[in-house]
């Protein structure tokens, strides 16, 4: 067949196939540049030029299934040359279809992971802001709280007409003569209005008040011996039965609904019935004493409910300090809570050490912002926020690229039992807490201090110093209620919530009987804040990183080798310059605690660098000094 001419039929196949070579040959530098699609005359996708074998079997498939189009007819047996040309042939006829489907699919699978690639990392960047933003508070409904029983029994014209009677004529009786002009019943106690007579002191009326209360047959009397706005003096005597003040007449009431404040806080009723509320914010630090039983830690758990009541965790984040590990516990899991509910006292040390360090911290921005409060901080912060602008943060760590500031929450500490806290570490606790009540108000941090030993180891005159407002349930003497309110009165209040309010400002207290709250209204309420999360706890409270290295000598446990102190070195040194070995010396110049002192210098003894202590105390420093 070499020598002899080809068929028509042969010659013209075999020209095809020179020809499909041909632009195969010039598709491979097309495909390396461009493995876009071709029609049918171009050239070969990108997988069937580099992969014959399944393009052959993708073209099996197909004729298995059926072509359309008729198979060029075969060449005659004895001329073998032209039948390689049949398969270069087949894929110009079958592979566009076949491959070019395949490349399409790939192509559109390929778009859609871009897409996907584009808008992937957004993804894990919007849920950050999600617990501030997304979450939707609600606060709590009224209804959680037990309604107050109709018992608004009202004590008669007749009843208060013979008691006036007998007031009169019981001091008359005594040679004092007294004329009973007013009467105001209230819940639990009624106030007589007496105007002594002419050339009668206030203070004989004062000194028979334990013989009225016999002749009337009352368990006490108490003697307001000025009434703001009147010239009488004032006889509160109890009613024989006595109302139970429910917290939720005072949320529902106006006075505490048109409440602007977040930290409005429900007090109870005063002596006519109507309802008593403050603002912590205004006080700004509360003092809360009374022996046991008086009412002092329902009156704790009705104003932190108050604020559960008015304020969402954006609003008010709380810290809370609870030595007996009963009164507070119920409201560990509340998204308000900046810490778990505190229960050790060294971690109570260490809040108290991270609220001074976030005061510094708030002062430093309020003045880099040129705000005077946190009010106007945040003020400033929503301004830009509807602006569409950010605030960026003076003090941030990458000057180049600041991070914006965001508003802060109100932050209010509420230690139920100051009396084990100040044993523990008494002095330096009345340091932190003296801190804060003197300059935490503008940052928006507010205290609530609780105790039922109202002595003077407590309640020190620092402490009472700068924290104005003040309540006192019942106590037991004199001396107790002048430690409290610097005048006598809380040892007459008859328990159970009677309280007597001194409010910012004001040298007069005020009589209030406090609201009453159950523990299942308390877990009510607390189950509705539950359900929008859990807390966002601060870790570096509880740890004390800030006053780490300060923690030891707080608590008296500074280590056995005084070497390792970080101060010894400083102390060796001070006492080799002044040739005074004294704890007390080295205890003003290194302003540690006496323990540590002492350690200090028992160490150095051991060192060789002063002597035994002598019969008179004294010790000799035995090392040579700088100069010698």
């Amino acid at each position: 067949m070499e020598d002899g001419p080809l068929p028509e039929t042969a010659a013209e196949d075999a020209s095809e196939a020179e020809a499909v070579v041909e632009a195969e040959v010039q598709a491979e530098p097309a495909l390396e540049a461009a493995p876009a699609f071709v029609m049918e005359d171009g050239p070969l996708p990108e997988a069937a030029a580099e992969d014959t074998s399944k393009a052959e079997a993708l073209v099996d498939a197909n004729v298995l299934l059926g072509a359309s189009e008729p198979e060029p007819a075969p060449l005659p047996e004895p001329e073998p040359e032209p039948a390689p040309a049949v398969p270069a042939a087949k894929p110009r006829i079958v592979l566009p279809a076949v491959v070019g489907k395949t490349v399409a699919l790939n192509a559109q699978q390929a778009q859609q992971q871009a897409q996907q690639a584009q808008q992937a990392p957004p993804v894990p960047v919007a849920p950050v802001p999600a617990p501030r933003v997304v979450v939707d508070y609600r606060l709590p409904p009224a209804e959680l709280l037990e309604a107050a029983a109709d018992q608004t029994e009202q004590v008669s014209e007749e009843r208060l007409r013979e008691t006036r009677e007998l007031i009169e004529q019981r001091l008359s009786e005594f040679k004092v003569p007294v004329a009973v002009v007013g009467a105001s019943a209230g819940p639990v106690i009624t106030r007589f209005e007496v105007e002594p007579a002419m050339g009668v002191r206030g203070a004989q009326v004062v000194g028979l008040m334990k013989d009225l209360a016999r002749a009337l047959g009352v368990t006490s009397i108490r003697v307001v011996e000025t009434i703001p706005g009147k010239t009488c003096m004032g006889l509160e005597l109890p009613n024989a039965r006595r109302q139970m003040i429910r917290l939720s007449e005072i949320v529902r009431a106006s006075s505490f609904q048109s409440h602007s404040s977040r930290l409005v806080l429900a007090m109870g009723k005063d002596i006519t019935g109507h309802p008593v509320v403050t603002d912590l914010a205004r006080a700004p630090h509360l003092l809360v004493a009374g022996t046991t039983g008086s009412g002092k830690s329902v009156a704790v758990n009705a104003m932190i409910l108050s604020m559960l009541y008015k304020a969402t965790p954006e609003d008010v984040r709380l810290i809370m300090i609870d030595p007996k590990m009963l009164e507070l516990s119920v409201y560990e899991g509340i998204p308000h809570l900046l810490a778990p509910v505190v229960t050790d006292m060294k971690q109570a040390a260490h809040a108290l050490n991270w609220c001074v360090g976030e005061m510094e911290k708030r002062y430093r921005l309020m003045s880099a912002l040129g705000v005077r409060n946190l009010a106007g901080y945040n003020q400033k912060i929503r301004a830009a926020e509807a602006a569409e602008q950010k605030v960026p943060n003076p003090f941030s760590l990458t000057p180049d690229a600041p991070e914006p500031l965001s508003t802060l929450p109100l932050i209010v500490v509420v230690i139920d039992e100051l009396a084990d806290l100040m044993m523990v570490a008494g002095k330096k606790i009345e340091e932190l807490i003296a801190r804060l009540a003197q300059k935490a108000r503008a940052a928006g941090i507010h205290l609530i201090l609780a105790t039922q030993r109202p002595s003077v180891d407590v309640i020190t005159g620092l402490i009472k110093a700068n924290i104005p407002t003040r309540v006192a349930f019942q106590v037991s003497s004199k001396i107790d209620s002048r430690t409290i309110l610097d005048q006598m009165g809380a040892e007459s209040l008859l328990g159970q919530g009677d309280m007597l309010f001194l409010p910012p400002g004001t040298g007069y207290p005020q009589r209030v009987h406090g609201a009453f709250v159950a523990d299942d209204e308390v877990h009510r309420v607390v189950e509705h804040w539950k359900q929008f999360g859990e807390p966002d706890y601060d870790e570096a409270i509880l740890a004390g990183d800030a006053a780490e290295a300060g923690a030891s000598d707080l608590f008296g446990d500074g280590g056995s080798d005084g070497e390792a102190d970080p101060l010894y070195d400083e102390a060796a040194a001070f006492v080799l310059n002044t040739r005074r070995a004294s704890i007390s010396a080295v205890q003003r110049q290194l302003r540690i605690g006496y323990n540590r002192a002492a350690r200090l210098i028992e160490q150095m003894e051991a060192a060789g660098l002063v002597s035994q202590m002598g019969r008179n105390g004294a010790r000799d420093v035995l090392a040579p000094g700088p100069g010698d």
